[in-house]
């Protein structure tokens, strides 16, 4: 064979190896149309960390032909066209983040950096991705080819949801992208019958009854279900509508109670919600993967690495790139979190087979140096656990299955997780093995056997959790463990660390301006941390994401289950003062945390004693305001320059 050919041949190969993104990669594979097209708001890494490459490669597993485009110009619908138009229908996903929580900050400033873009550049995808590549899709395509919405941009804003950096209440996103299906959740089992019922013959409007769905009712195909808000024949929960959530606060938390007690597959009952003449009705959610479909998924032929059309790396392949995921779902129900919303509550692992495969395909990648830098999933030692009982579990209509405590019949067995630890410890080539995944402390106090494993041999140092706060009232709200779990699992994890020969330490991560969370709630947390001598670098200002049920105390000002009033900071300056007093020790945020105690009448803080929390304006330890903005200036540089490094590794 002539070399001429040999190169062509390894070309085609190569081009074959990613989902197709031009009509040259169509043509390689032989293809002549595509059945799906995924048009995707981040850059296209061949990954499974990134949904918009798990739901292309495993439709393509089921046989159907997938194209990927990845951050189109949306002023140019030429851009969706390069492959023609799909057989069955357009798959849209602003990525793995919210378009807007991408964007913007909890303060409102354009981010600095785009991690899902390459080089990390801002602007390469629109502000709500979702409508303006839905818009796009139908100038390109008309309306004979579907359009099917997915993500967690679609997932979190499928009913009328509460939008911060509009400060304002917006209706279903189905409506305002004019898409004709809504996919909510991880997306695998619905896509497919979606797919498989599109390929059989059926018209869009006529795909109906997949769990896990969402589309439009029309003037005159809803009036039966909207007489009341109760349940009717055992169906349909009707929520209250776009336009009473909108001017009545009281009925946006009703409505925020009301959904999130239909999320779980194995009673969660279909939802309508009126929006003028006409409704979107949601489809009860899918049910989760068993281990057998999780294993099927990740055995997939991704590449793993991001395409080769990019000369620029994309930050956040580099943090993932040589992780696992061992699982799915999380049962914490967080009230900040949208986890539970979005992937569920119940946990969807894969097997130890599934996993040491992945870990061996990894060992053959070029660069790998035998760090595997994350094992876990959305909380690392959630692994296996499960109820007790299946029956339970289906019936059961908790939000959180360990808030206000662990459930007496949730399975909280730390043994599968640390025997899985072992055997990818034991894999030839395998140096490290990181847990950089958020563990919960509440669980692992349970297993001194995990604590143990952990320090020993799966912390490099630090160990990142997430106490959020100390006040009881606050950790109520967020529904998170009271402070002295955190500090008995604190103990366990330094006696680990000392057994094993190790000065590590943990990373308490927490949050300011969360519902329920005063200024005098952080002004103690910042002596329990002064008294302790921490200094957290990482603080959460706390942001209201669509969907979760702390953005429903933050807007409404009432716990949505039980109505009892929470109080919220809503300016930005009482939020920027909150998380200055987290950050009592920093100099650039003194006149921050001196304004808060003077408001809070703590003015007994400010001093330059050891028992006060933060200088005086003047006198010993005071600086000018020249300094100030230097050393400022100084932390932004330092700052842009590790974002640059993180970007060039």
């Amino acid at each position: 064979m002539s070399l001429v050919k040999l190169q062509r041949k390894k070309r085609d190969r190569d081009l074959r190896a990613f989902l197709p993104t031009t009509r040259e990669e169509m043509e390689a594979r032989g293809w002549d149309t595509l059945d799906v097209l995924i048009v995707n708001g981040d850059a296209y890494v061949d990954h499974p960390a990134f949904g918009g490459a798990l739901i292309g490669r495993f439709l393509e597993g089921r046989g159907y032909r997938v194209g990927m485009v990845a951050q189109p110009r949306w002023d140019r619908p030429d851009d969706l066209l390069v492959m023609g138009a799909p057989r069955l229908f357009v798959g849209i996903t602003a990525g793995n983040l919210d378009s807007m929580l991408n964007k913007l900050t909890a303060q409102k400033k354009v981010r600095s950096d785009d991690q899902y873009s390459p080089g990390g550049r801002t602007g390469s995808r629109p502000n709500r991705a979702s409508i303006v590549y839905s818009n796009l899709c139908r100038q390109a395509f008309g309306k004979d080819v579907p359009i099917v919405l997915g993500g967690i941009e679609a997932s979190l804003r499928r009913i009328a949801h509460y939008d911060y950096w509009s400060d304002s209440i917006r209706r279903s996103i189905l409506l305002d992208a004019k898409a004709d299906l809504l996919i909510f959740g991880m997306g695998e089992r619905p896509v497919w019958e979606v797919a498989d019922r599109l390929a059989a013959g059926a018209r869009i409007d006529e795909v109906r009854g997949v769990r896990g769905t969402a589309y439009v009712l029309n003037k005159g195909a809803h009036e039966h279900l909207l007489p009341s808000r109760q349940v009717r024949d055992g169906r349909a929960v009707i929520l209250p509508s776009y336009e009473e959530v909108s001017k009545d606060l009281d009925a946006f938390s009703a409505m925020s109670g009301a959904f999130q007690k239909e999320t779980n597959p194995g009673n969660g009952r279909p939802i309508v919600q009126r929006h003028g003449d006409q409704a979107v009705y949601l489809e009860p959610p899918a049910e989760p993967l068993s281990t057998e479909l999780m294993d099927e998924l990740y055995d997939l032929p991704f590449t793993r690495v991001p395409h080769p059309s990019y000369r620029d790396p994309i930050p956040a392949y580099g943090t993932v790139k040589h992780s696992i995921v061992t699982m799915r779902g999380c049962f914490g129900g967080c009230s900040f979190c949208s986890i539970t919303e979005h992937e569920g509550r119940v946990i969807q692992s894969r097997s130890a087979e599934s996993v040491l495969r992945e870990v061996r395909a990894l060992r053959r990648m070029d660069g790998f140096s035998g760090v595997i830098s994350d094992v876990g999933g959305p909380t690392a030692n959630m692994y296996q656990m499960r109820c007790k009982d299946e029956r339970i579990e289906h019936a059961c209509r908790r939000t959180s299955c360990v808030h206000p405590k662990i459930c007496e019949n949730l399975v909280t067995d730390h043994a599968p997780l640390v025997k899985l630890l072992r055997k990818v410890r034991q894999e030839p080539g395998v140096k490290k093995v990181f847990i950089a995944s958020g563990v919960r402390y509440d669980l692992a106090e349970r297993s001194p056997q995990f604590v143990e494993e952990l320090a020993r041999h799966h912390t490099g140092g630090q160990l990142s959790v997430a106490p959020e706060h100390v006040d009881e009232d606050v950790l109520d709200k967020m529904k998170k463990p009271g402070a002295e779990s955190y500090e008995r699992f604190a103990e366990m994890f330094a006696c680990a660390s000392e057994k094993s020969g190790k000065d590590q330490h943990l990373v308490p991560y927490y949050i300011s301006g969360h519902p329920g969370s005063t200024l005098h709630s952080m002004i103690e947390l910042a002596l329990y941390l002064k008294k302790r001598g921490l200094k957290p670098r990482q603080v959460q200002d706390f942001i209201p994401t669509p969907m979760s049920m702390a953005t429903s105390m933050w807007l409404t000002g009432k716990d949505p289950f039980t109505q009892e009033p929470v109080y919220s900071a809503k300016s930005l300056r009482e939020k920027r003062m909150q998380k200055a007093l987290l950050q009592y020790w920093d100099v650039t945020q003194h006149d921050l945390a001196r304004e808060a105690l003077v408001l809070a009448g703590r003015r007994d803080l400010i001093g330059s004693a050891a028992h006060h929390l933060v200088p005086p304006e003047r006198g010993k330890g005071a600086l000018s305001i020249h300094e100030r903005r230097r050393r400022e200036q100084q932390q932004k540089q330092s700052r842009r320059g590790r974002l640059g490094r993180r970007g060039a590794s």
